[in-house]
């Protein structure tokens, strides 16, 4: 059977990057918004943020606009969403697209552009935490280096490894 024809007026428009990403993820089955919110934190959460709010949200615009279709209602009230052909067809749409530039937004930096308002013991505290979360990070990603087969997420994980690296290396030369 066909998919019915897009119900949102802005269904031909490609989705944005959040929306397309859990397009990404329904192509490999059906998954609730629960399992997306999961699978979006494991594969893109390290670089892209992602809400639980968000996902549901976005889940509810792409149901109007005909590019998934809610499932019934499975255990503890998860509902599962499949992707449609025009899902398909928007993702395809979007992935046709070069990325644009990457817009930097690191709450650290902003902390510090304003240093001279901190106290000394702040910015310790401020940096000696982001330390210690960077160093998590890149411990937990080169632990799923031998796990991970696809070519694509091994170079999406080797960023993130050489990412929290240099994070790393430029908070030891910071004054504080």
């Amino acid at each position: 059977m066909a998919d019915p024809a897009p119900l949102d007026p802005t269904a031909a428009l490609p989705p944005n990057p959040t929306a397309a990403s859990l397009l990404g993820f329904l192509h490999h089955g059906p998954r609730s918004g629960w399992d997306l919110t999961v699978t979006a934190q494991e594969c893109i959460g390290g670089f892209w943020s992602v809400t639980r709010s968000q996902v549901y949200r976005e889940l509810a615009g792409l149901a109007r606009a005909g590019l998934v279709r809610e499932l019934p209602t499975e255990a503890r009230d998860r509902k599962p969403y499949e992707l449609t052909d025009a899902g398909r067809d928007a993702f395809a749409r979007w992935i046709a697209e070069l990325p644009g530039p990457e817009v930097i937004r690191h709450p650290l930096l902003l902390f510090l552009s304003f240093g001279d308002h901190v106290p000394s013991a702040r910015l310790s505290e401020a940096i000696e935490q982001h330390r210690t979360a960077h160093r998590e990070n890149l411990t937990r990603y080169r632990a799923s280096v031998e796990l991970v087969t696809d070519p694509f997420a091994a170079a999406t994980l080797d960023f993130g490894i050489a990412y929290e690296e240099m994070v790393l290396a430029w908070l030891d030369r910071l004054p504080w």
